[in-house]
């Protein structure tokens, strides 16, 4: 009698520790697709965006946004009640001066922390 045929099963192979890994693509083209090519590529750019180290310019700009968000929102009357235009100027000018070093610290602690990532891993 014929024997049935059996679909062919890949092997898993042990390691000496007893774990059992898969191989990976094999059968795959070594080419990538556009979807691969494309996650490569945002990857990439992610890389070199969160690789740059904190400048004084974009803790101003971040601290101006702050600060401008602060002073719509204490001419809207977020706040509490009426408060001139002076006053919420005052408030935003203060702000600023305040937000910029402290953009820029945490700016400084995400890009150190994010380095030692990277050292940590490479």
């Amino acid at each position: 009698m014929a024997q049935t045929k059996r679909k062919r099963r890949s092997k898993h192979r042990g390691n000496a520790a007893g774990k059992v890994e898969a191989r990976g693509r094999t059968s795959r083209p070594a080419n990538l697709t556009p979807a691969e090519k494309k996650k490569a590529d945002r990857q990439s750019a992610r890389d070199a965006r969160m690789n740059k180290p904190p400048t004084w310019n974009s803790a101003l700009f971040k601290a101006g946004l702050m600060a401008a968000l602060l002073f719509v929102f204490t001419q809207i009357g977020l706040f509490g009640g009426n408060t001139s235009i002076s006053q919420s100027l005052f408030l935003s000018l203060f702000a600023l001066i305040l937000y910029t070093p402290l953009a820029y610290a945490t700016d400084k602690f995400v890009y150190s922390r994010a380095q030692k990532r990277r050292a940590k891993t490479s």
